[in-house]
């Protein structure tokens, strides 16, 4: 149930991202930037309220809470198009919402498929929100065509609502007790982070992979239509190689149990998306960029699913909310400076140059969150650390 669910919330996410960005792009490239940072900024920002508000709250009311709250804030941009500043405010006002649902939905993962398979929930959440996510880029399109952006964004309102409703028939709760829901410390999910050599190696390795690799997002239509020769549909195409590939990385680690596995994986996705990135920098063919965007899908796949899985692994439960949220910040920060950078790169040089710089970035960071993460494991295991840390 919650799985469909994210489904049919990532349909809504993609959808308006899309609606918007096509309604924006003809008015103006800063109102384009505007967008895409409103919608990421309050997870990065948010998050240490988000955190605690997770980890004092009853997770799947505060989950319903946050999504009927983003799907009326989606819904009030349809009839206020001839405002921007108003779409980008209620685009922030829908990421608020957005901050508080992640991690509240990979805390109550847990409790609803059990802790003895949340790896698998994990990837089974992964997969619906792909299948979701191809859904909307496909559909967006459709449906801004056929009625226009304010009826694909009132749509895009009412995938929340069904989200939300979907929520009321799931039994399983995750309820904070103690002293910890009382008055849970904002930032103590970051300290955690700090604080666990193995999650901080992992997490910092894959928020650099994720910087430099990002870039690639920006560069995506000049690479295509420049170096490929390719249209809009070749673009298309390569984004659903990318999409099938997540599929396929969700259930490659849906079975992981332990902390080591589920390291190494995280690290080896970043190695293979670096790989993958600089298949098409050095190969400039449509058919090797289509092999290039499936690997690196099946990596991004990967990485979110043992992403999840090691900060609940390395969490104790009653702190999982503001774990997660901290964890999402990073990442999501490291997004956004990816993302701002490589408008300046495209600027200065070639896309083809943008995707051989991304990759080897990813590369070489893949290969030190390896190392680390190896040499954090390794350390764990010494019986001095052990004696340590039982006194």
């Amino acid at each position: 149930m919650t799985a469909a669910g994210a489904a049919v919330s990532e349909f809504g996410n993609s959808l308006s991202l899309l609606v918007l960005l096509f309604w924006a792009t003809p008015i103006s490239p800063l109102l384009v930037a505007a967008i895409l940072v409103a919608e990421l900024l309050p997870l990065v920002l948010g998050a240490p309220l988000a955190g605690a508000l997770v980890d004092r709250l009853p997770n799947r009311r505060l989950l319903i809470t946050a999504l009927l709250f983003q799907g009326v804030a989606i819904a009030a941009i349809a009839p206020l198009m001839g405002q921007p500043a108003f779409v980008v405010a209620l685009v922030f006002v829908s990421g608020c919402g957005r901050a508080v649902a992640v991690p509240a939905t990979s805390a109550l993962v847990p409790h609803i498929a059990g802790e003895e398979e949340a790896t698998r929930g994990y990837a089974w959440l992964g997969t619906a929100r792909s299948v979701g996510n191809i859904a909307g880029l496909t559909g967006g399109a459709v449906l801004a065509g056929i009625y226009g952006h304010p009826a694909a964004l009132l749509i895009d309102g009412c995938t929340f609502i069904a989200y939300a409703v979907l929520l009321v028939f799931v039994r399983s709760e995750r309820r904070p007790s103690g002293e910890h829901a009382t008055r849970p410390s904002a930032l103590a999910g970051i300290r955690h982070v700090r604080r666990d050599p193995v999650l901080f190696a992992a997490i910092i390795g894959l928020a650099l992979v994720v910087g430099a690799v990002v870039v690639i997002n920006v560069a995506d239509p000049a690479f295509v239509r420049y170096v490929l020769h390719g249209d809009e549909f070749v673009l298309g195409a390569m984004q659903a190689c990318w999409m099938v590939g997540i599929l396929l990385g969700n259930r490659l680690v849906a079975r992981l149990k332990t902390v080591p596995e589920v390291a190494y994986w995280l690290a080896i996705s970043g190695v293979a998306t670096g790989v993958a990135v600089l298949i098409p920098a050095t190969f400039p063919l449509v058919v090797a960029a289509g092999v290039g965007w499936l690997i690196g899908g099946v990596s991004n796949g990967v990485g979110n699913v043992t992403m999840n899985a090691i900060v609940r692994l390395r969490t104790p439960e009653e702190m999982r909310g503001r774990a997660f949220a901290a964890v999402g910040s990073m990442v999501t920060g490291a997004n956004l400076l990816g993302t701002a950078a490589a408008g300046g790169l495209l600027l200065v040089i070639g896309p083809r140059a943008v995707f051989a710089l991304g990759g080897t970035g990813a590369l070489l960071s893949g290969v030190a969150c390896l190392v680390f993460v190896r040499r954090a494991l390794k350390r764990e295991k010494s019986p001095a650390v052990a004696e340590l840390s039982s006194n």
